[in-house]
């Protein structure tokens, strides 16, 4: 007998992929927590039924979310990931050698766990030094802070319960406080073809906040439809005018700096949701 998981990523559309075996399965404070060994992406993270990140395809969203804005940024010193417990953005973040501190705030502990567990070559980098850990909400946190990081990265689930609050104007309006004067910040905004209005929303409130505001996209093929989009603003520094041979050349197998600036070349039906 085959076993296959599907996510109905829309009423309409799901992605479907034949599993081996449930490794891990448990109900949170906040959330279900499922990995799945598959036959086409290796382990596969599941929050309430959605794909989270797995094996095969993870590096694309982890280097998108992190580069543009660490190599945009010309010394990112203090780094907040909020959201991100599975520790891929962090360990991209880390990559740069101006860090100092990358700050991990999760609401869920358990994801930390489950994803050291399953998904070591993505949350191995969550035991540097220079990582600090708070399980606490990740809204409340930038509430609670001013003019204290140089990068912060909204690497959040879906917009659906706990998540809804990471969505919102006065969220962003928090985070472009809690960032220093010349600050950046990226959230993952989903995707062109089913969240269309969604991005349009997040594009237009960051761009009423922060004097720079730029959408890009990425193809990660376990994320809905493919295409997923991320939401960039900043105060200071532009990353369509950075010079390309200065650019940080970290280790990756998606991001160069070569694709930097062509990132933000948008399809004419993704460029119009910045209208």
């Amino acid at each position: 007998m085959e076993l296959w998981f599907t996510e109905k990523q829309t009423p309409d559309h799901g992605i479907t992929s034949k599993i081996v075996r449930t490794l891990h399965h448990e109900e949170t404070k906040y959330q279900t927590v499922d990995v799945i060994e598959t036959r086409q992406f290796g382990n596969m993270l599941l929050l309430d039924g959605m794909v989270m990140t797995t094996d095969k395809d993870e590096f694309v969203y982890h280097e998108m979310i992190a580069h543009v804005a660490m190599n945009t940024h010309p010394e990112p010193k203090d780094v907040l990931v909020i959201g991100g417990g599975d520790g891929g953005a962090i360990r991209e973040v880390l990559k740069y050698p101006t860090v100092e501190t990358a700050t991990l705030v999760e609401i869920d502990e358990r994801v930390i766990e489950v994803a050291k567990t399953y998904f070591p070559a993505i949350a191995g980098a969550l035991d540097d030094p220079r990582v600090r850990v708070r399980i606490e909400d990740g809204i409340r946190h930038v509430e609670e802070v001013k003019n204290a990081y140089d990068v912060i990265l909204v690497d959040s689930t879906e917009p659906i319960g706990p998540a809804v609050g990471l969505f919102q104007r006065d969220f962003y309006e928090r985070i472009f406080h809690a960032l220093r004067r010349d600050g950046i910040m990226v959230a993952q905004s989903e995707s062109p073809w089913f969240n269309r209005d969604l991005i349009a929303r997040v594009y237009h409130d960051i761009a009423d906040l922060f004097p720079i505001a730029r959408l890009y996209t990425a193809s990660v093929p376990t994320y809905p439809s493919g295409l997923w989009s991320f939401t960039l603003g900043s105060k200071v520094y532009d990353p369509l005018e950075v010079d390309e041979i200065k650019l940080h050349r970290p280790e990756t197998k998606y991001y160069t700096p070569e694709m930097h600036k062509a990132l933000f070349a948008l399809p004419k039906y993704v460029a119009e949701l910045t209208k």
